[in-house]
């Protein structure tokens, strides 16, 4: 999760969250060039004195700065292009968990498991523990196996909704009447915190998201203690 002074992106989780930033880097590094070479070239204007009567066209330079921004921009639309497609894919899920975004929680259904379904919602900051994140913590988390791979189906039940979660570099929109889907892969154990991202109403920043990321054998526990219960 973010912490104060966090200027940068999350610590990723997933490897679709890893090629995001490196993403992130490559565009950053070429706005860095194109920011000091217009500067350096903005600067020496103001103090240069030279001037040149009889210049009255330059086929050359037109030709250099209208080819070479078409460069760059393919330098970074193809691996734009490349990672839009990475996302999009869906590699044989070994479970699928459905959300449903109501105002103002969400509801959770694990599709592959019987009679395992249940509401999240936002822990008042009376009720906090000492130990939990104001605005972030809910009464029940959303506990996934590590290393598998994940297909999320998000929906709303009313208006539409955004599940979430940056360090997994995953936004869907839960839109009402249409299932949306995405996958993820979670390759190491922790508290995964997201919220709402979408302006759907006054409250809609109070819709948290907290994924517990388990060992594949704590998570047959988990299964298998849900629906005996």
């Amino acid at each position: 999760m973010s912490t104060w002074a966090n200027l940068g992106l999350q610590d990723s989780a997933s490897p679709l969250m890893e090629q995001l930033i490196f993403f992130h880097d490559h565009a950053l590094l070429i706005l860095v060039m194109i920011t000091v070479l217009v500067g350096y070239l903005m600067f020496m204007l103001f103090f240069n004195s030279y001037v040149n009567r009889f210049l009255l066209h330059g086929q050359l330079i037109e030709m250099i700065w209208t080819i070479l921004p078409a460069i760059i921009l393919l330098f970074i639309a193809m691996p734009s292009l490349r990672l839009l497609y990475l996302l999009d894919e869906i590699n044989e899920p070994s479970i699928t968990l459905k959300s449903i975004g109501h105002q103002w929680y969400w509801s959770y259904e694990y599709s592959d498991f019987n009679s395992i379904e249940f509401d999240s919602y936002m822990i008042p900051t009376n009720e906090l523990s000492t130990d939990g994140f104001r605005l972030l913590d809910v009464d029940n988390r959303i506990v996934l196996p590590m290393n598998s791979q994940i297909r999320i189906l998000v929906t709303a039940a009313d208006v539409i909704h955004s599940w979430t979660v940056p360090a997994l570099g995953v936004k869907v929109d839960g839109t009402p009447g249409r299932l949306n889907q995405t996958n993820f892969f979670i390759n190491r154990p922790g508290l995964f915190y997201g919220q709402c991202s979408e302006i759907c109403g006054a409250n809609h920043s109070f819709m948290p998201i907290v994924i517990e990321s388990v060992p594949v054998n704590y998570f047959i526990k988990w299964i298998s203690n849900s629906v005996n219960s």
